[in-house]
């Protein structure tokens, strides 16, 4: 769950006889933009992720034998942020109910595969939230399970694909693709 809310999609005109491209998701004026981050590289694969005045940075690499393993790894972060995601949105959903989750815990890990091309890429990721309560003692909890991963912004994002927009700019700030 975040306050960020999804993009909406915004209708390009069009005529009978050539209906232009497809709608082209834009912010939504009245959310804006987004959280960010400013990641900067430490050494070798290792960088240093600022999430800003909220908390300290987070060193983040990559697993040995392709970095020295000092950090998570962004597949890591990745199912981090999904399970944190979907937790917070069954919180969020169980005290819609006026209901408490008493210490929602899960173990999560993603599943590596090659596509086509024998690159690298996240398969799936799997998720086992187990909540801190028996189920008889949360009356409403099948209503609960019903809709609480239609709050996560992360998971439905990533499970409906996220288009993903990169450039790159050298040090003097050329844009350079």
């Amino acid at each position: 769950m975040s306050d960020c809310q999804p993009t909406s999609p915004f209708p390009n005109e069009a005529t009978e006889t050539d209906p232009g491209p497809p709608p082209v998701p834009v912010v939504d004026p009245a959310v804006g933009r987004g959280p960010g981050i400013r990641i900067t590289q430490e050494a070798a694969y290792r960088f240093t992720v600022d999430f800003g005045d909220l908390v300290p940075g987070l060193a983040v690499d990559e697993a040995p034998p392709t970095g020295e393993g000092a950090g998570p790894c962004p597949e890591q972060l990745l199912v981090a942020a999904v399970s944190n995601c979907l937790c917070a949105s069954l919180v969020f959903a169980l005290g819609k109910f006026r209901q408490e989750a008493h210490g929602v815990r899960a173990d999560a890990h993603c599943r590596i595969v090659r596509n086509a091309a024998g690159r690298l890429r996240i398969g799936g990721i799997e998720v086992a939230i187990a909540l801190g309560e028996p189920a008889e003692n949360l009356p409403r909890l099948d209503r609960v399970l019903e809709q609480f991963e239609r709050f996560c912004t992360v998971s439905q994002s990533v499970e409906a694909g996220i288009p993903v927009t990169v450039s790159v700019a050298d040090a003097t700030g050329r844009r350079l693709r």
